[in-house]
């Protein structure tokens, strides 16, 4: 039996993996620590330890009391700061004796950050849309003219690490826009983009030394409270739908390697559609599970268990198939302080009585 360290417990990212962890048949310890402690208190885990954020300077010293306290033999964490804080610190992790299951810092530090993710992929040549980087005012204006649709609008985002859609806007107004990247103080972080559909897949899979292990896509249908922004992206995914597509398949393998030429760990790649019907790759979630990863394990995908007992026991799960495994159509419901549901699509319309 091992011990594993999960951090940011209690919230959503963190929590399903938590909860698929627990699903596991050999017994292993999870404890947990996080930086909110109303979020502490609603976790899973057997204990649970208060960190400051990780880019806070006592992460790292607080991080290690607890290691040195309870001795883990696995640590993972779910968002990017905190992904990008482990990697650094892997060689002092290695030197105790705690393992991780990382891609290179190098790929990492590409990933987190999506504006140089965007010039990797555009050095690669893969379909994209163009990204500028917004260092000033006069970037803003020019971004309006080379990429405005034709109501003039223009998707804007913060390029360094951060979820929830950090500082996501569609406008059309230069004004707006300019008070929008003062409020972030994001002058040279801010990306702007062309406005691309509504319609988004992820395709989230685990490697190993270069070998894919598994990948399953997932089709999103809205984000919770998503009405309540400004952008409509809110990074809790309302509905998840299970989907199966070579071309979805191919762009996110070419998006993964050509930042990372022996994949190692976890990419969740995700991918928006154009006008014309292709997915554009616009981000990779590195060393992390999306929020809806509990939708895979409770449809019999236990990614985080395939992931640690790879970690841990060296232990190659045997799959029907690698590429989405999972039958399409299969829908995760969810929405606050109620608990999701795994549902068939075509069972939706069996419910719901229409006068």
């Amino acid at each position: 039996m091992a011990k594993i360290l999960i951090g940011g417990c209690g919230g959503t990212p963190s929590e399903g993996v938590v909860t698929s962890l627990l699903k596991c048949d050999k017994g292993d310890e999870i404890i947990g620590m996080g930086s909110e402690c109303f979020d502490l208190i609603l976790s899973n885990v057997k204990r649970k330890y208060l960190v400051p954020y990780a880019n806070h300077n006592n992460y790292k010293t607080e991080l290690f009391r607890i290691l040195e306290k309870e001795k883990p033999d696995f640590l993972h964490v779910q968002n990017d700061l905190e992904v990008l804080e482990i990697s650094k610190l892997r060689i002092d992790l290695d030197a105790i004796g705690v393992k991780t299951f990382m891609p290179s810092h190098e790929v990492i530090e590409t990933c987190v950050n999506k504006y140089k993710t965007y010039l990797a992929w555009e050095r690669s040549g893969l379909r994209v849309p163009r990204n500028i980087l917004i260092s000033k005012p006069g970037d803003l204006k020019n971004a309006f003219m080379e990429l405005g649709n034709k109501e003039g609008k223009i998707w804007l985002r913060a390029s360094s690490p951060g979820g929830g859609g950090k500082g996501a806007l569609p406008t059309a107004d230069f004004e707006f826009a300019k008070r929008w990247i003062d409020r972030f103080n994001g002058w040279g972080d801010f990306i702007a983009a062309p406005l691309l559909t509504a319609d988004t897949v992820t395709w989230l899979s685990i490697w190993f030394k270069g070998e894919l292990i598994v990948a399953q896509s997932r089709l999103r249908k809205g984000w919770v409270h998503g009405n309540r922004t400004l952008s409509g992206v809110t990074g809790v995914t309302k509905v998840g739908q299970t989907v199966s597509s070579e071309m979805v398949n191919d762009v996110a393998r070419d998006a993964i390697f050509s930042i990372d030429s022996c994949p190692h760990g976890i990419y969740g790649v995700d991918m928006t559609y154009d006008s014309a019907g292709i997915p554009n790759p616009t981000e990779i979630n590195i060393s992390r599970f999306f929020t809806t990863i509990l939708f895979f394990t409770e449809a019999g995908l236990n990614m985080p268990k395939i992931f640690k007992d790879i970690a841990l026991y060296n232990e190659f799960p045997v799959l029907p198939k690698k590429v989405n495994p999972l039958p399409d159509g299969l829908m995760w419901v969810r929405a606050m302080d109620t608990k999701p549901r795994l549902i068939k699509e075509d069972d939706i319309t069996a419910e719901i009585i229409s006068l």
